[in-house]
């Protein structure tokens, strides 16, 4: 550990330097001679900025050399944004909107003018929606709500940054933009901290999204609060509530003993998705058990083979199509229901067996079950019938038999000798005709079947043997059959073996409570829908041990049944709380709503979500659930759309740098020793296992974006997340700065262009487009035509790919052509001041803050040659910036950039009827006079045609 005297700056570190990944550390071309490509920076502030200024980084410099670097060069020189102490010459105590001149240079002390005053000027106008906004057309962009943990974290700031500057670019598009926010406010943490903290969980809960409220309104988020949604409040879980009672009575929701995962910690049930590969909680990280409970569960794979069929439907989803389809499976087959007798009596118990040829079902000789299923090992009255007839390492046949509720045809029950079935089966019926493995086991067994499959002379299959349903084909038989079984409710869904449906049941306190009465006379009843919300119990105790808290609360507990009116109790389980985010983009178009979950007319208004944005991590679970939801919703009336979300934007990890101990254990930065060639404990001298995670503060690789706002101001910040990767790609955190330097420096260059124009205009000189020479209307010409082709770029990245990063990179590179431009030019041209209004414009969702500030500087300049901006409004209240019409018009030929291995080479004409098809355009290249000289006789690896910038790049081998 390096020690330091009070007051004394560590010395700099030396030897070892944390390792990044290629991708995180290159500074793309366009930053120009804001950055050389290729070098490094990170800054830390405990570096001596002792290096010379402007030195160019030696290979395998260390990150320390460039911090030092990066921060002389953030210091000195009238042309570099200053980031030390001392003040700009020239700067004028204030800004051009507070005092009405302006300020030359864009220091430390403007951009926290800039901020401060743009600041609250900027939200209240975001909160005012005139009303010509109504008629519009909509776009809904949802950033995944987070969940009152108490303080946001860096991947907060990333997923909400990139949804802010989404709504606002389609706000300045003309559309009525939806960009709401809530609270997904249940969950194990609030009543761990109640344990913990002697606090309840609703009081913890409401502080803490106090505070997080605070924090997302310092960073100057456009979220529409009158929408604002808390899970854990009644208004909203009194809808969970009757959502839950509409899926019980379409025979959706159902109790039955389960085998379920027990975390023996936070004392509750977890999904099989909550179990790491270790077997491990996700939550408590304690080791799971294995418990027979009787449980609630959501029948998903009803809709497994409606949800498989809408992904097609989807646009692409990069990559989470396929982890959808992944997860459901195969829909091939379905689940059916049998009663179970013993002895020609009834027991009340029934089995639910899948079959992947339910056609076939009136040929069955058995349904099977594995040694592990419930009904041998929970509190089922043929535990013991069926543990007498086991004999392990046996296929048994059982004295149970099962009754099938769709064919009434009764067959034993057997038990297996392995313990597994495919995908995550615990019983099947057995088919000889279908099975080669069944007939074996049949005819082992001595079981007796009909063949109920007939092959005709062409080759098709038919049934036979089969009641009404004989003769016909299997293909039709298959969907009469799991038709039937749907609508006699005994199963029929066509889903996957590998989907289980989704088990809600929790035992804990702070969750939405199971809306269900149990009666010793009526069994389960819903509680009736005018009767809810069924609010949480006043509970002072919590001890983390033991079965759900509710259960203490007796008077809460004991109730009166509904239908018979006798005694009864209340259900003590509460929900999961992915069912609280299962339909909150619903309630979010109708959250004042006290008569329904939602209307129908908003819903429809503002139904799909056009662009949903969340980490990746939850590209499962979640959005399976939330899909389930949507389509069960569609199927009730209660919305047209069926699939929620059109388009879907995963946002990468946000990484710091962990050091742990080969005993697992995490420690902070404080105890580790950085000073050697590897790092090493402090105290211990252990060597460190150093690694990139998601960033946690039991881990200790946490930043705090209060912090790093506060250090660098919220547009930098923003610009900074966003330029710093692709949104899908993960970042890291402590090699973020290559681009933090990049969006310092171009935010000064903004400002020395808005600075350029308007000390040209108030000179004294007229503007005079008529005084330029041919050469410098051909200039102008170029950057006109630079200027179309960035706004068609960025306006793609925004609207299609959404590389936010790639946007920036297209406006740098126009503020470098721009900064290139001569005074007559700057002075005189319409091109000039066009294109850099475009630039300003374009950098507004981006950087509302400069970007407003520079355009009332932009707004004072006397005779402007640009009369389509709406020069009495800010920047946020532009029109976006569209192509000339004239640009559009293409030319029939196109001049076709060449690059081999990265190299431009020079431009071949290519006919504009054949510019997009990659093969003839690798045609015309080959055959002309570039192609042969540069490229006849060269192995050709791979091209790679962009028809958008008119460019083919070629990879030769060497």
């Amino acid at each position: 550990m390096v020690s330091k005297a009070p007051g004394q700056s560590p010395a700099p570190r030396r030897g070892w330097e944390p390792p990044g990944p290629p991708h995180a550390l290159q500074v793309p071309p366009q930053m120009g001679p804001l950055l050389v490509p290729g070098q490094v920076f990170v800054v830390r502030e405990e570096e001596k900025a002792s290096d010379r200024p402007g030195a160019m980084v030696p290979p395998g410099c260390t990150l320390a050399f460039c911090a030092s670097l990066l921060k002389k060069q953030l210091t000195v020189g009238p042309d570099v944004l200053r980031w030390g102490r001392r003040g700009a010459p020239g700067w004028t105590r204030g800004i051009y909107s507070a005092t009405g001149k302006w300020t030359k240079d864009y220091t430390v002390q403007t951009r926290k003018a800039v901020e401060n005053w743009w600041h609250q000027r900027i939200k209240d106008q975001d909160a005012r929606v005139p009303e010509a906004d109504k008629p519009k057309p909509k776009f809904y962009v949802l950033a995944m709500f987070p969940y009152p943990s108490g303080r946001l974290h860096m991947g907060h700031l990333r997923v909400y940054t990139i949804s802010d500057t989404i709504a606002r670019f389609q706000r300045m598009r003309g559309m009525q933009v939806l960009h709401p926010m809530g609270w997904d406010a249940f969950g194990l943490p609030a009543e761990n901290a109640a344990i913990e903290r002697n606090l309840h969980p609703q009081s913890w809960t409401q502080s803490n999204i106090k505070r997080m409220r605070e924090q997302l309104d310092s960073l100057g988020l456009c979220f529409d609060w009158d929408r604002e949604i808390t899970t854990c409040l009644p208004d909203y879980y009194k809808w969970t509530q009757y959502l839950f009672i509409k899926l019980y009575e379409a025979g959706l929701a159902y109790q039955k003993e389960a085998l379920v995962n027990w975390d023996p910690v936070d004392q509750t049930v977890l999904a099989n998705e909550q179990v790491d590969e270790q077997g491990r909680s996700w939550r408590s990280g304690a080791q799971v058990e294995q418990r027979y409970l009787r449980q609630w569960f959501i029948k998903t794979t009803a809709y497994a083979k409606a949800m498989q069929d809408a992904l097609a439907e989807l646009p692409e989803w990069y990559g989470i199509k396929g982890m959808q389809a992944h997860w459901i499976g195969d829909c091939v087959g379905s689940h059916l229901d049998f009663a179970l007798k013993v002895d020609g009596q009834d027991t009340g118990e029934t089995l639910t067996a899948y079959t992947a040829t339910p056609e076939a079902v009136y040929g069955a000789s058995h349904v099977a079950i594995i040694p592990g299923h419930h009904l041998l090992h929970g509190g089922s009255s043929l535990r013991e019938v069926l543990r007498g007839a086991l004999s392990p390492g046996k296929d048994c046949l059982t004295p149970v038999v099962a009754v099938s509720l769709l064919t009434q045809r009764e067959v034993p029950v057997i038990i297996l000798a392995g313990a597994h079935l495919e995908g995550s089966l615990d019983s099947k019926i057995g088919i000889p005709s279908t099975s080669p493995e069944d007939t074996r086991l049949a005819h082992a067994l001595g079981l007796t079947y009909a063949d109920v499959i007939e092959t005709l002379p062409d080759g098709t299959e038919r049934l036979r043997h089969s009641a009404e349903f004989t003769g016909m084909s299997r293909q039709d038989a298959f969907l009469a059959l799991t038709q039937r079984a749907r609508q006699m409710r005994v199963g029929g869904h066509v889903t996957s073996d590998k989907l289980k449906d989704w088990l809600i049941s929790r035992q804990r306190y702070w969750g939405t409570p199971i809306p269900i009465i149990h009666c010793p006379a009526c069994g389960p009843v819903p509680v009736p829908l005018e009767d809810l919300p069924v609010t949480l119990p006043t509970v002072t105790s919590f001890t983390g041990k033991g079965g759900s808290p509710l259960a203490s609360a007796s008077e809460w507990v004991n109730c009166t049944c509904p239908r018979c009116k006798g005694a009864a109790k209340r259900e003590t389980d509460t929900m999961d709380t992915f069912v609280d985010s299962a339909w909150y983009y619903f309630r979010y178009t109708d959250p004042r709503n006290s008569h329904s979950p939602f209307g129908e007319a908003p819903a429809d208004r503002w139904m799909p979500v056009d662009l949903y944005v969340g980490g990746k991590e939850h590209a499962v679970m979640h959005l399976f659930y939330a899909r389930f939801f949507s389509h069960f919703c569609h199927d009730q009336k209660m919305v047209r759309h069926r699939e929620p979300f059109h388009k879907l934007l995963t946002q990468g990890l946000i990484k710091g740098q962990t050091f742990r101990l080969p005993s697992g254990q995490y420690l902070p930065r404080e105890e580790v020793d950085l000073t050697g060639p590897v790092p090493v404990h402090a105290r211990t001298r252990e060597r460190l296992v150093v690694t990139w995670e998601k960033m946690s503060k039991s881990k200790h690789n946490g930043a705090d974006p209060g912090d790093v706002v506060a250090q660098y101001g919220v547009d930098s910040t923003r610009l900074s997340l966003l330029f710093v990767a692709p949104p899908d790609k993960d970042i890291l955190w402590d090699v973020k700065t290559d681009a933090l330097a990049g969006v310092l420096r171009w935010q000064q260059r903004l400002w020395s262009l808005a600075t350029r124009l308007i000390e040209a205009r108030v000179s004294g000189q007229d503007p005079q487009p008529r005084l330029l020479s041919q050469e410098e209307r051909a200039a102008a010409r170029k950057l006109w035509e630079y200027k179309n082709t960035v706004i068609m770029q960025v306006t793609a990245h925004f609207t299609e790919d959404f590389s936010l990063n790639s946007a920036i990179s297209q406006l740098i590179g126009l503020s470098n052509a721009l900064s290139h431009a001569s005074h007559r030019l700057v002075l005189h041209s319409p091109e000039f001041e066009d294109a850099l209004c475009a630039l300003i414009v374009m950098a507004a969702p981006m950087a509302p803050h400069i970007a407003s500030e520079l355009w009332a500087g932009l707004a004072s300049v006397p005779q402007k040659l640009c009369a389509h901006y709406a020069w009495d409004t800010g920047a946020l209240l532009q029109a976006w910036p569209t192509v000339d019409p004239q640009f559009l018009q293409q030319p029939d030929v196109v001049q076709m950039v060449v690059l081999i291995n990265n190299k431009a080479c020079g431009k071949v004409p290519v006919p504009q009827r054949v510019a997009r098809d990659q093969d003839r355009v690798c045609e015309l290249v080959l055959r002309s006079e570039l192609g042969a000289r540069l490229l006849q006789g060269r192995s050709i690896k791979k091209a790679f045609l962009s028809p958008r910038t008119a460019l083919i790049s070629f990879l030769v081998q060497e």
